[in-house]
């Protein structure tokens, strides 16, 4: 059963505002370019861009993305439409920004909600981690949704596993 459709957290406070780019957002988008710049050209085709592309978003993208940047930040090269560095950072940072960071997390949380209600039982937390890691003990599965049930009603909001998502450990140590 898949609830990916219509899966809309608006309604409940949630709104994807634009992020702005960092300084390691910029780094890595020089990096992919010159990784997926083949030769040291100081370009990229349109080969590369997809390439680029998939290293950058995860995905690889559809030969009509590709042309529709190509031609909106490209230029004529020997010929054929390529796209300079810094064209490629104006293209991927429009791109970046307008992407939504929580994306992953509304996944991973749907994906474990299979039953499309919302919220997490420890059934449905201990299904999704036996298929991930198989041969952790059901005893620290449980521990675990337990920590993340922080108000203690048996069921992890999307809200609390946002939470742990996000958490990180070094800044509270």
């Amino acid at each position: 059963m898949s609830c990916s459709l219509n899966f809309n957290l608006k309604e409940y406070g949630y709104q994807n505002f634009p992020r702005s780019l960092t300084k390691k957002d910029k780094q890595l988008l020089s990096s992919v370019f010159h990784e997926a710049d083949d030769g040291n050209k100081g370009f990229l085709t349109r080969e590369d861009v997809k390439m680029a592309v998939a290293e950058i978003f995860g995905y690889k993208p559809s030969k009509l993305e590709t042309d529709q940047v190509i031609l909106k930040f490209g230029e004529d090269i020997y010929g054929s439409r390529c796209m300079k560095l810094a064209k490629f950072l104006d293209a991927m940072s429009e791109k970046l920004m307008k992407s939504d960071e929580d994306e992953d997390i509304r996944h991973t949380f749907m994906a474990f909600d299979s039953q499309c209600r919302g919220f997490l039982t420890v059934e449905d937390f201990k299904k999704a981690v036996g298929h991930v890691a198989p041969h952790l003990p059901m005893h620290a599965v449980e521990l675990s949704f337990r920590e993340l049930d922080r108000d203690g009603d048996g069921r992890v909001s999307y809200k609390d596993f946002e939470f742990m998502m996000k958490y990180n450990l070094a800044e509270h140590i």
